[in-house]
């Protein structure tokens, strides 16, 4: 952890078809070896397949499986007397939105799918539905929490 200033956040811009900054941040997570144009059209790729597949709800779909994968509790590791402990804790709104993100893209990337659109439309499609990959690693950190509630007093 820093001990001389607080990092900047960084100001990014929202992306040009939607103005949304949730999906400017997906993009820029999604986007491998600097090539955003490359992101930028499977995303959108993935949310016209979700339009054809709902009738044009895709970009909705896209904020619901967001909202549905975030996490509420996470647990840290923090050591207390030569012990560590798994202290569990609430996750931040920025935080949750970006583990969120980031468990989307990794579970779309392990699908079995024909193109990654495709596999990215289905998570987003799962995730909505409260179901998936994804919705069961948030579980799974959920459960996690729950388990070590005992241990919330080591809480700093």
């Amino acid at each position: 952890m820093a001990r001389r200033r607080k990092a900047d956040k960084r100001e990014i811009l929202p992306d040009p078809k939607y103005q949304s900054l949730k999906v400017a941040k997906f993009i820029n997570n999604l986007m491998a070896r600097g090539k955003k144009a490359t992101a930028e059209g499977l995303f959108y790729s993935a949310i016209d397949i979700i339009d054809e597949r709902t009738k044009g709800q895709g970009i909705e779909t896209f904020e619901k499986a967001l909202r549905n994968a975030q996490p509420m509790l996470e647990v840290k590791s923090r050591r207390v007397g030569g012990s560590t402990y798994q202290v569990p804790v609430e996750v931040r709104a920025d935080r949750g939105q970006a583990l969120a993100t980031r468990w989307i893209i990794s579970f779309a990337k392990a699908r079995s799918g024909k193109n990654m659109a495709e596999k990215l439309a289905g998570e987003f499609m799962a995730a909505a539905n409260s179901e998936g990959a994804t919705i069961k690693k948030r579980e799974d950190t959920h459960r996690m929490a729950e388990a070590n509630r005992a241990f919330a007093h080591f809480r700093w």
